[in-house]
């Protein structure tokens, strides 16, 4: 399904309009039309609020072969203290590093606890390089 078919197809079974879903992301009907229509896609920090705003993943609304509409969402919470805390760089890194955990798990299933655990230490190891790093550039 493409991002304009996974855009519409949530809003309608929120039972929202355009101008709702417009109001609620902060944009105009018109870029939400845009969005259902002509697979313009917004910009990162609005492409953030439309999933936050139709409960996906960005994962989901930008990856046309993904299905689950909730694919990666238990990486957000750490993604977005990456970005709280360093910018923009440090969300895309902490994505990046925590999208290729299937790696470490071989393909096998593993349970949510398991999977909390792991984004858990690699959010602490990536969160204590930044700040040595940090304190090694205010040494300088």
């Amino acid at each position: 399904m493409t991002f304009p078919d996974k855009v519409k197809r949530k809003r309608e079974l929120l039972g929202l309009t355009q101008q709702e879903l417009a109001d609620l992301v902060g944009v105009s009907k018109r870029a939400v039309a845009g969005w259902e229509t002509e697979n313009a896609e917004p910009r990162p920090a609005t492409l953030r609020k439309l999933a936050e705003t139709l409960q996906v993943s960005i994962e989901y609304l930008r990856i046309d072969s993904i299905d689950n509409p909730l694919y990666g969402i238990e990486k957000k919470r750490y993604v977005d203290e990456a970005r709280d805390r360093y910018g923009e760089i440090a969300a895309h890194e902490m994505d990046f590093l925590l999208e290729r955990q299937r790696v470490f798990f071989a393909g096998g299933e593993i349970s949510q606890e398991a999977k909390d655990a792991f984004f858990e230490a690699v959010m602490k190891a990536y969160l204590a390089c930044k700040e040595e790093a940090k304190r090694k550039a205010s040494l300088k």
